[in-house]
């Protein structure tokens, strides 16, 4: 599945979320979710995780990892967590998610192809004129 679109929603009191409907069905199995770049929160599917590992981590082996990509390798894993929806189709922001990347109870939900990106609403309004800028700029 693609995720596509733009979503406002709200943070309720606990620190849930609610996926939109319409990619409910593939987080029927839970998800995984991790900080991701420029301050946003993102959410993967299961599948979508294991290829993002692959990805990050093809080519390496214990002899020939750097400190560096040892160190990437640990963030990486360290920073992602298990997510399940409820019953009305909601996962919990952990905390330290929240503390860090959502200033408000106010996020945009955007798709991001493999993946879903929570971002506060003013993040994302910087990021969207940052898009627009180098837009005009190529």
């Amino acid at each position: 599945m693609r995720f596509l679109g733009t979503f406002e929603h709200t943070l309720d009191e606990r620190g849930r979320v609610a996926v939109p409907a319409s990619f409910r069905a593939a987080f029927k199995g839970g998800g995984m979710i991790r900080p991701g770049a420029e301050g946003c929160i993102e959410l993967y599917t299961p599948e979508a995780f294991e290829v993002e590992v692959q990805h990050r981590l093809s080519g390496e082996d214990e002899s020939s990892r750097t400190l560096s990509a040892r160190r990437a390798r640990r963030s990486f894993f360290a920073d992602a967590y298990p997510v399940d929806l409820d019953a009305q189709g909601r996962i919990v922001i952990p905390p330290l998610f929240r503390a860090a990347a959502l200033s408000d109870n106010r996020v945009a939900v955007v798709g991001c192809g493999d993946r879903l990106e929570i971002w506060a609403n003013e993040r994302w309004a910087a990021e969207r004129a940052a898009i627009a800028a180098e837009e005009a700029r190529a």
